[in-house]
């Protein structure tokens, strides 16, 4: 049985604090409602407790990230969790309008509510949940991490995700997948595999040089007296989604009857609870738990859904812990004869000013991020308006990105990818090279200027939309729709694929795109070997420099049907 009990109950004894949000005597209030205790509060239950994070992308510090306003499902995943957002995500999980879970978890009221409970996250007050639910639970634990976990920051990029293996070193993961950590390249994710102490596991992914597997497929734990078999699946698209030259031996991809064999392996080798660690995406990883027999819990990653209910798909348990190291997933699990006969569960927001900072943590992080420290902190500019990332469609971090691509690049049109990562910023604040690079740091990062026509560019468009709207989740790639500056279109995401893109115009006129006129287009994050540019995080901070003041108006291009 699922109980939200305790995540909720902190929401419902602080919703009260919507009226006159902002203020510094409602934000000392809030602090004092609510309580480490409170987050962590939980019933114990049964003998194996597994505790999960995913997609942290380099985050070591508290910050701002805003969830999405729009994520939609189609096919048998329409309107169906993770794709509910704002009120109707509330109405869903019982969680009351302004209070700290609705801050959380969703869009609603973000610009006010975070200025009332301000940052969340920082890997140090995860040590402390972490650190607190071992010493409760003893030898019933199992942290796992769900990958992208090295990439996503100044430092990461830097030190080629050393700053952030450092860190979770403190943390002793007992098994790690991935995705982003990848795009360092062959060597460098052979290297850093070899210190990590704990196994990253890849069981869809072949080296195809020796025709055999490239990494371990699983790894056996007992925890409260059961045998644990965690299985590793990293994110199957990883050759198509980013640069398959960088990793040029080895092939990814679901491999559904690989994970059956290797849950039947696992099985016949006395595992009482199977366990699947997966940077798949959540609606992969519902199908998957359909066809896949065996599997007692999926620990999800990839599109970055935070929920705070476990969903069942037959006896298998889906869970969905977040990015951007906002929260801590702790499930418990009553395992006897073999399979699970109970659990509960609760995702802990890692609320910055309530959460004590774990000191060993705390100064580690100081310690890889000191040689980056006054970069990070140069102030490029200031933001009248919100930046966020996240969204379908849009994300106002990725307009400022295709302005400054369309004005440094004297470009007509600007393609900006739909990453999911990348940090938010409030209006009134400055804009700094960290916030710059959090939304930036990747290591095929030149800005391209080239020739498209029209045709061209309605096939890349249709080609990213149906990455995002196949009704069969198998070819759904887990990204939002690449972020389009200069040009609007209408999309209706119930038509088949090549159908779904309409009405191209470009914007300042509203001439209609002309499929065989060659448009200056700029962009970034090519997958090409060999593309040659300036980085992204250079072209952006020249631009915020002489701009100073950035406000956005509302993004009205994309005309959204069928949803």
């Amino acid at each position: 049985m699922i109980s939200r009990r305790e995540f909720i109950q902190v929401a419902a004894a602080t919703a009260a604090l919507s009226t006159g949000v902002g203020s510094g005597l409602t934000r000392a209030v809030a602090q004092q409602r609510l309580t480490q205790t409170e987050l962590l509060a939980f019933e114990p239950l049964g003998n194996v407790t597994l505790v999960h994070v995913t997609d942290i992308h380099g985050q070591l510090m508290p910050l701002y990230f805003r969830e999405p306003s729009t994520n939609l499902g189609v096919g048998d995943a329409r309107g169906v969790p993770p794709h509910v957002t704002g009120r109707e995500f509330l109405s869903r999980f019982g969680i009351a309008p302004g209070s700290s879970a609705a801050y959380a978890l969703t869009s609603e009221d973000f610009e006010a509510l975070a200025k009332t409970y301000g940052r969340i996250g920082g890997l140090d007050r995860a040590a402390t949940v972490i650190k607190a639910i071992r010493a409760e639970r003893g030898d019933k634990v199992a942290l796992l991490d769900g990958g992208d976990t090295w990439q996503g920051s100044w430092s990461s990029l830097k030190t080629r995700g050393q700053d952030m293996i450092d860190c979770m070193a403190l943390l002793k993961p007992d098994a790690m997948t991935g995705h982003w950590e990848f795009t360092y390249g062959t060597e460098r994710v052979k290297q850093a595999i070899e210190g990590l102490g704990f196994p990253f596991l890849g069981l869809n992914i072949r080296d195809t040089e020796w025709n055999e597997a490239a990494f371990d497929a699983s790894t056996m734990i007992e925890r409260g007296g059961v045998k644990i078999a965690v299985l590793g699946q990293a994110f199957p698209y990883t050759p198509v989604a980013n640069p398959r030259w960088m990793i040029p031996n080895w092939s990814f991809g679901v491999r559904e009857e690989d994970v059956q064999s290797q849950v039947d392996k696992a099985r016949k080798g006395g595992a009482q609870l199977v366990v699947l660690l997966s940077h798949n995406g959540f609606d992969v990883d519902r199908k998957l738990a359909s066809r896949v027999k065996g599997i007692d819990v999926i620990l999800t990653g990839h599109t970055h859904d935070a929920l705070p209910e476990a969903v069942k798909v037959g006896k298998t348990l889906l869970i969905a812990s977040g990015s951007s190291g906002k929260f801590v997933s702790r499930l418990d699990l009553d395992v006897r004869d073999g399979e699970v006969k109970a659990f509960r569960y609760k995702l802990i927001p890692l609320f910055s000013d309530v959460i004590t900072a774990d000191a060993e943590m705390a100064a580690k992080i100081a310690e890889v991020r000191k040689p980056f420290a006054s970069d990070l902190a140069k102030v490029l500019g200031r933001t009248e308006s919100l930046l966020y990332r996240r969204g379908n469609f849009n994300g106002t971090f990725d307009d400022l990105i295709c302005q400054a691509l369309m004005q440094e690049r004297d470009a007509e049109i600007a393609l900006s990818p739909g990453f999911r990562w990348g940090t938010s910023v409030l209006p009134g604040q400055d804009i700094t090279f960290e916030d710059v690079t959090n939304a930036t740091a990747i290591t095929y990062p030149a800005v391209y200027r080239m020739g498209m026509t029209g045709a061209r560019l309605k096939e890349i468009i249709e080609d990213v939309a149906d990455n995002l709207f196949n009704v069969d989740p198998y070819y759904q790639q887990g990204g939002d729709m690449v972020r389009i500056g200069g040009l609007s279109y209408a999309i209706d995401v119930t038509k088949p694929q090549g159908s779904r893109i309409s009405d191209m115009q470009m914007v300042k006129t509203g001439t209609p795109i002309d499929p065989a006129r060659e448009y200056q287009v700029a962009g970034w994050a090519s997958v090409n070997e060999g593309t040659e540019g300036p980085p992204i995080w250079d072209v952006v901070s020249n631009y915020l420099t002489r701009q100073r003041a950035i406000r956005l108006e509302p993004n009205r291009a994309v005309k959204v049907t069928g949803a």
